[in-house]
């Protein structure tokens, strides 16, 4: 019997086999924090946009207990204030997704503050409800789409065929996002979707109307709610993908990430999924990541030419 591979491994190879010097080199800008032996100081407070409020700006990883990724940013500091409550992890089940994400294993979804990185839920990459208690509450139809994504080896995912990913694989993915932060707009690139940019608009605009034109990535607005900028996503098209297993989310979903920087190396994330056509109610994810002071993106270029050699549950080598 031939080994089965997931259609998300194979979209991949070919990037874990770049060389690690077609990168920029290591840069760290001038005028950061440091402590009393001249380290970056994660500790220090989170600096401050013109008006105020926190500058979310920075490149940054998914925090994990064995920095998995692209590069390994600074731990996260332990005992940090005002960290969000640990979420309960899911019990185990049988439609835990496969195991596996560039460059290795799958990174935890989350990280718990003070525990220098320890994953306190599950890997919502993977899977999206794996830090809600029973995992996501789908409707039965979406239950149904998702057994049978998993069967399939997930080798109908988006980012398999070179399409994107959607917000939530971005957000959780194991390579860096980057952000731009103006008092009008925060702007997101993701490395690991395409070099994909996203533009959260925070001059006071109103979220579009329901019969909008759909968008991959929806439209997204924030506002402050005193130093926790909360984002609003609506519009989004049909049939995405919320994680590698194919939690779906359709066109009446709409995504709400709020976003904390407590201290300068540290930024906390919660997300909550509203999408009354695919779930029972509405639940949370939650994802915290670390500053890396002096890695650059580096570009992303997904080619779409293997799609037709994916394996999926109607393949021989997947046949008793």
């Amino acid at each position: 019997m031939q080994p089965r591979f997931s259609a998300f491994f194979l979209a991949v190879a070919c990037v874990a086999a770049v060389p690690v010097f077609a990168q920029w080199p290591k840069y760290q800008a001038p005028g950061l924090p440091t402590t009393a032996d001249g380290k970056p100081d994660m500790n220090a407070p989170a600096p401050k946009l013109a008006d105020g409020k926190p500058d979310l700006s920075g490149v940054w990883e998914i925090a994990t207990a064995r920095g998995r990724g692209r590069g390994v940013a600074p731990e996260i500091p332990s005992g940090q204030a005002g960290a969000l409550p640990p979420v309960p992890a899911a019990p185990p089940s049988a439609s835990n997704p496969p195991q596996g994400v560039r460059g290795g294993p799958p990174p935890a979804g989350s990280a718990a503050p003070g525990t220098g990185g320890a994953p306190p839920g599950g890997n919502v990459f993977g899977d999206i409800g794996a830090q809600t208690p029973g995992g996501a509450p789908y409707q039965p139809w979406a239950a149904d789409l998702v057994k049978k994504r998993v069967g399939d080896n997930s080798k109908d995912n988006p980012d398999a065929h070179c399409l994107p990913m959607g917000i939530m694989q971005m957000t959780a993915h194991p390579y860096p996002r980057k952000f731009i932060h103006t008092p009008k707009e925060l702007v997101a690139i993701y490395e690991g979707s395409g070099t994909t940019v996203r533009e959260i608009f925070l001059d006071g605009r109103s979220l579009p109307p329901k019969d909008v034109e759909p968008w991959w990535n929806g439209y997204s607005v924030g506002r402050w709610d005193g130093d926790t900028l909360v984002v609003e996503t609506v519009g989004l098209m049909e049939d995405g993908w919320l994680d590698v297993k194919g939690s779906p989310l359709t066109s009446q979903g709409k995504i709400t990430e709020r976003y904390r920087r407590p201290t300068y190396g540290a930024l906390e994330l919660e997300v909550t999924i509203d999408d009354p056509k695919a779930y029972t109610r509405p639940f949370s994810a939650r994802l915290n990541y670390r500053l890396n002071v002096d890695m650059q993106l580096i570009e992303f270029v997904c080619i779409d030419k293997d799609a037709q050699h994916y394996v999926g549950a109607d393949h021989p080598s997947n046949q008793k």
